[in-house]
């Protein structure tokens, strides 16, 4: 594993050192490390904060606990994969636009991110939109999570260029807020199993709507009468949604929501007005989340924030995962619905010594023992990695892109892959990051997932956030490849 920081794209090393080195006994045994008791492992010799009780073999953790593995026998069998890299080009922040919007540090501990280039802690759906990607079919949704350290001895690398950067972003998506902009109804979520012989057909239509809802928002942006911009936007999509209408009308498919009601839409500009869908989280969040606030400009006051990407008692060298997954699955359902654009997801809970155990989902596994997911940090036999599989909600309510609490508008399936009552089943995403942490480190319990302080770096802890912004017409085909059932890669 590369210790430059240079070669580790531009990774932070840590200020100072809590690792015992050359401490570390191991013996090597035919076919397979011998993992050390985890009971007798120094704290001296511990990741930062994580205490020895948080890491287990692999191999006493039960076979067939992963559901995810259950669902996947069921329902639909095809998969939507988005090539998105591994953030090599460190796009890092304490940021969290859907938990904590407009707090800079709000997270308390630092997010890796791959798709949009300009996530931050003041995004919205309008600077999301405009922003470029890393993905390379142009997904331009946000896939953030809490990085993974090893604390080192190496020498800081300057961050300078990324903290203008991020800079910039927040600069140009406080402009995008304060922009009005057109709200529109989501069509590709309204549109049940589009049928092979309409595809073409929607799928232009599904570009044509994106297309007109952009010249509208230029023309908003340029002083243009709301009223007349909202007018014209209005004849343009009943245009388009009727000839989609019709097409899946007579491929025996026709749209369940009337026309009249995916046609009209309203103008949001700072946040308020446009349409009531919860597609901005305003509200004051339940769970010990905060109310939306106004930047100031100003980082937030927190203890132990330094500029070499270490938030509070989260110290150590970043690790960028040898390979991010990012795949979308029927989650066991026989047929999923478009997602709508602006869909924001959570993943676990980040406050679960807080919130309670409810949110928290056991995440971790080593590759090649991925019948078993565990509570704990794993350690690994030699040849195998550590791996965080993240399997999101997959049942939308229907209506709303976002809710108080980020949880109630779209929830979890039950073991069966069906939804409660006046839910839609929506592809699942499911995001697998694994790591090359050395055997060695994993053995002394010397790895972390950086948390808030309360959480001393629990793994039950791991969490995950994703915010859909991919075009209407690339869901329509994610939708249709997981439903037919073939394998695609994008």
């Amino acid at each position: 594993m590369p210790r430059n920081p240079r070669s580790a794209g531009r990774h932070r090393m840590a200020r100072r050192t809590k690792l015992a080195t050359g401490a570390i006994a191991l013996s090597l045994a035919i076919g397979g490390l011998v993992v050390v008791n985890t009971t007798g492992i120094p704290d001296s010799a511990r990741a930062d904060g994580a205490d020895k009780s948080f890491f287990i073999d692999i191999a006493k953790v039960p076979r067939g606990n992963n559901v995810n593995l259950d669902l996947a026998n069921r329902g639909a069998r095809g998969t939507f994969t988005v090539d998105c890299g591994r953030n090599e080009n460190g796009h890092f922040n304490g940021d969290n636009f859907i938990a904590q919007p407009g707090v800079r540090n709000g997270a308390e501990h630092l997010h890796d991110y791959v798709g949009n280039l300009s996530t931050n802690a003041d995004s919205n759906n309008k600077s999301l939109l405009r922003a470029g990607t890393t993905c390379k079919n142009g997904d331009k949704s946000a896939y953030f999570w809490p990085v993974i350290r090893i604390n080192t001895e190496e020498e800081e690398e300057n961050e300078a260029a990324n903290e203008e950067k991020l800079a910039a972003d927040r600069a140009n998506a406080a402009k995008d807020e304060a922009s009005p902009q057109a709200d529109c109804p989501d069509v590709a979520s309204e549109l049940e199993d589009v049928p092979d012989q309409a595809m073409d057909a929607v799928n232009e239509g599904l570009i044509k709507i994106d297309q007109d809802v952009d010249n509208a928002n230029n023309q908003l942006a340029q002083g243009k009468q709301a009223a007349k911009v909202l007018d014209d936007l209005k004849n343009q999509r009943q245009a388009a949604i009727k000839k989609i209408a019709d097409q899946m009308k007579q491929a025996g498919k026709p749209v369940a929501k009337p026309e009249d009601q995916l046609t009209g839409c309203a103008v949001k500009q700072n946040g308020e007005g446009g349409l009531d869908n919860g597609g901005e989280n305003s509200k004051v969040a339940k769970g010990g989340d905060v109310e939306k606030k106004k930047s100031d400009g100003k980082a937030a006051e927190l203890p132990g924030v330094d500029d070499n990407n270490e938030i509070g008692d989260n110290e150590g060298e970043i690790q960028r995962p040898a390979k991010v997954d990012l795949t979308f699955t029927s989650g066991g359902a026989r047929r999923v619905v478009a997602m709508p654009k602006f869909l924001r997801v959570l993943y676990g809970d980040a406050k679960q010594s807080t919130n309670g155990p409810a949110n928290a989902r056991p995440s971790w596994t080593c590759s090649g023992f991925e019948d078993r997911l565990t509570e704990l940090y794993p350690i690994c036999p030699q040849g195998s990695k550590v791996t965080r599989v993240h399997s999101f909600p997959n049942c939308w309510d229907g209506k709303n892109t976002d809710s108080a609490n980020h949880r109630t508008h779209i929830v979890f399936s039950d073991r069966d892959g069906k939804c409660p009552r006046g839910f839609k089943n929506v592809p699942q995403l499911r995001i697998t990051l694994t790591y090359d942490i050395p055997p060695e480190v994993q053995a002394a319990g010397q790895y972390a997932v950086d948390a808030f302080a309360q959480e001393k770096h629990n793994p039950r802890s791991d969490h995950d956030d994703f915010a859909n912004v991919m075009s209407q017409c690339l869901m329509n085909q994610l939708v249709k490849c997981v439903n037919s059932g073939k394998r695609c890669r994008q």
